[in-house]
């Protein structure tokens, strides 16, 4: 695939800092693992890693391109970044919304450096078109421009330097089949055990030198959704209610208010997740449609099935079936909430 030449015109690398986007992005990598050594849970994964990255050094060659799925807030930017250090290269970040036109792209490539890392967040976000131009680059390190218009315009072969493309996406349903074989390594991050989130919990309580005894570490574990990102997020929170509420140091009482504060109940359910079901439940316990409930909640369904739904599959509060959401016995049970009462529900 060629590219206009005139796209690249004032066009700067649209790189960006990984994780500055988020809110206290500046503190969360203070907590972020920098090497394989400290990274905790996705056993297979680190290790599968750790052999390609020694392969490849041994070799002297550059990572074959490496495609992570799985939920937000599993370590997905964490791993690339990691991958980064362990090989001594430079990561260079983008993020697929950013990338609208090829001529986006090919900024970013022109300015790698061989053995570089281009590592490119909701990858499953790119145009079609961007996909399409990565193909030769990922492939064969070559992208084509076109010079001048019309009658006169001309192709022009831009060799580039060998580089790994590290691609993060959370619906890799969502990546057309040739691109995704253009991946060599594919790994898909799964949910934490609690075991993991103790450990990753104790470890930044540690680093933000905040007192937490064990049986609230275990409290926060077990209702941090199996997500890491959600279990920092949780002890910053309960840091400041332990602060505010008693004398710095989490107990379990402190952890349970703070928890409280949040609107997570037992079983780590949010506020959101709890409407999630109520929608299901007062229209007969389902089957209901994707619209509907995102209507009821007053949230977007995407987010609902990407950030939402997985937790409440995977705990057996909902199901997914051909015909819509359907809400499990666990979760009218979860919410007290008997049949003969959802049915009654639907002629209120």
């Amino acid at each position: 695939m060629a590219i206009d030449s005139s796209f690249e015109e004032d066009q700067s690398p649209r790189f960006y800092d990984p994780g500055a986007q988020r809110e206290e992005a500046p503190f969360e990598a203070t907590l972020r693992p920098q090497s394989f050594g400290e990274f905790v849970g996705q056993r297979q994964t680190v290790e599968n890693l750790k052999i390609y990255v020694t392969a490849a050094g041994q070799r002297g060659e550059p990572l074959d391109h490496i495609l992570f799925s799985g939920l937000p807030g599993l370590g997905k930017t964490t791993l690339a970044t990691i991958i980064s250090r362990e090989t001594g290269t430079s990561l260079k970040a983008t993020s697929g919304p950013v990338l609208e036109k090829a001529g986006d792209l090919a900024g970013i490539l022109t300015n790698l450096e061989k053995g570089d890392i281009l590592f490119i967040d909701e990858i499953h976000r790119l145009p079609r078109i961007v996909e399409e131009y990565l193909y030769s680059a990922m492939e064969d390190f070559t992208i084509n421009i076109i010079l001048d218009a019309g009658p006169s315009a001309r192709s022009l072969k831009i060799d580039l330097p060998r580089f790994t493309l590290i691609g993060a996406t959370t619906r890799e349903g969502l990546l057309t089949a040739p691109f995704r074989a253009r991946f060599g390594v594919l790994e898909k991050l799964v949910f934490y055990p609690p075991e993991d989130l103790t450990r990753i919990i104790t470890r930044s309580a540690r680093i933000m030198d905040v007192p937490v005894v064990p049986e609230a570490v275990e409290l926060l574990a077990k209702r941090s959704r199996g997500t890491p990102r959600i279990a920092n997020r949780f002890l910053r929170r309960i840091r400041d209610v332990a602060q505010v509420k008693g004398d710095g140091t989490i107990t379990t009482e402190i952890a349970r208010q703070g928890l409280r504060m949040l609107g997570i109940d037992d079983a780590g359910l949010e506020a959101i997740d709890r409407r999630i079901l109520e929608a299901i439940i007062v229209h007969g316990g389902g089957p209901v449609g994707l619209k509907t409930v995102s209507v009821a909640v007053g949230e977007e369904d995407n987010t609902i099935e990407e950030v939402y739904e997985p937790y409440l599959i995977q705990q057996g509060f909902l199901k997914k079936t051909m015909r819509g959401r359907v809400a499990s016995e666990k979760a009218f049970k979860h919410l007290e909430r008997s049949r003969a009462d959802s049915k009654n529900n639907l002629f209120e």
